[in-house]
């Protein structure tokens, strides 16, 4: 995470508080994670450096760069056509490579790329969709908030060998919601 300018992924009147302990609005009612929730997510992710990785929420892109850091490739999907423009001409300028970005509906993840050894939602969905689920390559990684909105736990979901999945509880979290066909509804 200290090889990623994280003042560059906030607005520029969050510059300054771009290392605080707590999520930054980023535009258009989304946030960007708080720096330990970033990091505790990506270590839940047990990355290796051949890892391909989805990531559901691009954002401001933060996450997108720490994720390319520790891995091969990342896919990461935005629903909001905007933050997916920005996001991709900011890790551009600072010449981040090896990164997809697309603007899609998230909950129904990117098959074209599975499967993924570790699939990341930064936002919290009401059930894990089943879509990301069936992309995750055996013995991949899901980890994402589940649970009523404001109150979801964070949850790995691990695929077996046999093609099932165990689950792990990791804590209580808070999320914007993960708006989509396999998540919540939009707001109106």
């Amino acid at each position: 995470m200290g090889a990623v300018p994280r003042e560059k992924f906030v607005p520029d009147q969050y510059g300054r508080a771009a290392f605080d302990e707590r999520a930054l609005p980023i535009g258009l009612g989304q946030t960007i994670s708080q720096p330990l929730m970033v990091a505790m997510m990506t270590e839940a992710l047990e990355l290796t450096p051949d890892d391909s990785v989805l990531e559901i929420g691009t954002g401001s892109g933060y996450s997108t760069a720490v994720l390319r850091q520790l891995v091969r490739r990342v896919t990461s999907i935005e629903r909001i056509p905007e933050l997916a423009r920005t996001a991709r001409d900011r890790l551009d300028r600072l010449g981040v490579d090896g990164v997809e970005i697309h603007c899609a509906d998230g909950t129904l993840g990117w098959p074209d790329g599975q499967p993924y050894d570790a699939i990341v939602v930064t936002a919290g969905a009401p059930a894990a969709p089943d879509a990301l689920v069936d992309q995750l390559a055996i013995r991949g990684r899901l980890v994402l908030p589940v649970g009523p909105r404001g109150g979801e736990r964070l949850i790995r979901i691990r695929r077996r060998n046999d093609g099932s999945t165990d689950w792990t509880d990791l804590g209580g979290v808070a999320f914007v919601p993960l708006v989509g066909e396999q998540g919540w509804p939009t707001d109106g």
